[in-house]
């Protein structure tokens, strides 16, 4: 069981942007880890872009799972894990770092925020200590 990703998004009006992340690509083969990347930061902000204000919802997207809750306020948090993750361990990680991060970073701060504004440096520190899976070798 893995954690890949944890995003904090804000879902404005036109437009879903990212305002931090939080990656661990270590399971993949160095010339991928750009690529795997890449691709996790897009399809957060395609699937925040799909759901609307007040939802949850878990999205398979390849070999992902990819759970997302979208706040009444726009404020986002998606997480990619493995299929084996449990869902409601993802959503309770989403709750308490979106409630976190609306207390930390100004909500004037998210409409045009993005990962190199704003100061929020906890995403790293839940995504290892909610990783379940066995230590990278």
């Amino acid at each position: 069981m893995r954690l890949y990703s944890l995003s904090v998004l804000y879902k404005g009006d036109p437009k879903v942007h990212l305002l931090k992340a939080a990656y661990d690509v270590s399971t993949f083969n160095f010339f991928q880890r750009a690529s795997v990347q890449e691709f996790m930061t897009f399809t957060s902000q395609l699937i925040v872009e799909r759901s609307g204000l007040g939802t949850r919802a878990s999205v398979k997207e390849q070999e992902y799972l990819c759970h997302v809750y979208v706040r009444s306020d726009g404020l986002a948090g998606v997480v990619i894990a493995d299929n084996e993750y449990p869902q409601r361990v993802c959503f309770t990680l989403l709750d308490k770092v979106l409630e976190e991060f609306s207390r930390q970073v100004s909500r004037m701060d998210w409409p045009s925020g993005s990962p190199a504004t704003i100061s929020y440096a906890a995403l790293d520190g839940y995504l290892s200590k909610y990783q379940v899976g066995p230590p990278p070798s």
